[in-house]
């Protein structure tokens, strides 16, 4: 399967549940929030969260090439066996089209070549360029 890297270093936040969405956090290109009983979860350009934020920084992501059908089985599980494998720890996040994968840049060239050498194929984008 090909995928792409995504433009900018992104952080993982963590909000209380009763929080208000923060205006810093749609930061395009990408940007994910959830919220659930327990927390407001966000990832976003880390240039943009505000100091005082619970905040785990330093993730670069890349993008599988979709889009996906609603049935399609094994998509994701298919990049995340060989990044466990290779022992890099990372953050997901599906959407209607296909899914995004965080990984810090320590473990960056480290993933790159697991998911390369598991045959997924690294495609140059002109905005995915890390």
């Amino acid at each position: 399967m090909k995928f792409t890297t995504v433009p900018g270093r992104f952080a993982i936040c963590k909000l209380g549940a009763a929080s208000a969405i923060p205006g810093w956090a749609a930061t395009k290109p990408v940007f994910s929030i959830t919220a659930t009983p327990d927390e407001l979860s966000i990832i976003c350009l880390e240039a943009s969260v505000p100091d005082g934020i619970q905040t785990e920084r330093g993730f670069l992501a890349l993008r599988i090439e979709g889009p996906f059908a609603f049935d399609a089985i094994g998509i994701l599980q298919s990049f995340l066996a060989p990044l466990a494998k290779a022992s890099v720890p990372m953050f997901a996040v599906s959407t209607y089209d296909t899914d995004y994968i965080f990984i810090h840049e320590k473990h960056w060239p480290q993933a790159l070549r697991a998911l390369q050498q598991a045959g997924h194929e690294l495609q140059q984008a002109q905005s995915s360029k890390n």
